[in-house]
């Protein structure tokens, strides 16, 4: 198959827009991510694709935490504020306001849920790199829905869950 024939179909695939953010001993990092799913409810799992050579993943994995955050309708301008790195100004992340979560990961104000996870593992393949969380808390809302969000996985919206280190 030819490249070209290869990515067209690949990007039929259908897929959300979430940012994650995360917070390590070289800073705060976020980006806009859009391969997650949930794999597992017992025990709950979730799974993001995050570019390899990005400050993001650099932070998650130098912190063993991040925050995944799911959009919702009339969102987007969210989503393009995290497609450039971010800019951390004192409780500001690209100047949307966050609190520290329970693991220390940045707590998006606005989002309408959020999943916060501590690193289970990383598989390293590719140019994007597979990052599993595992759950083990009560859902936080830093804001509730006031729509259903534009991605594939709507029931998403109406849950969050946080996330603890597997094994460690």
């Amino acid at each position: 198959m030819d490249a070209d024939a290869k990515k067209t179909a690949l990007r039929m695939i259908p897929y959300g827009i979430y940012v994650l953010t995360a917070e390590g001993p070289k800073g705060v990092a976020a980006a806009t991510v859009n391969w997650v799913t949930q794999t597992s409810f017992d025990p709950p799992l979730v799974v993001v694709g995050v570019k390899a050579d990005s400050g993001a993943y650099q932070t998650l994995k130098d912190a063993g935490h991040f925050a995944l955050y799911m959009l919702g309708k009339g969102q987007q301008g969210q989503a393009f504020t995290f497609f450039k790195p971010a800019q951390h100004d004192g409780d500001t992340i690209s100047g949307e306001p966050y609190r520290a979560g329970t693991t220390g990961a940045p707590i998006l104000d606005n989002a309408t849920a959020s999943v916060e996870c501590k690193v289970a593992e990383i598989i390293e393949r590719g140019d994007h790199h597979i990052v599993i969380g595992e759950g083990w808390s009560t859902p936080t809302w830093p804001s509730r829905p006031k729509a259903a969000p534009t991605t594939p996985s709507s029931t998403c919206a109406n849950s969050a869950i946080t996330c603890s280190m597997a094994g460690k």
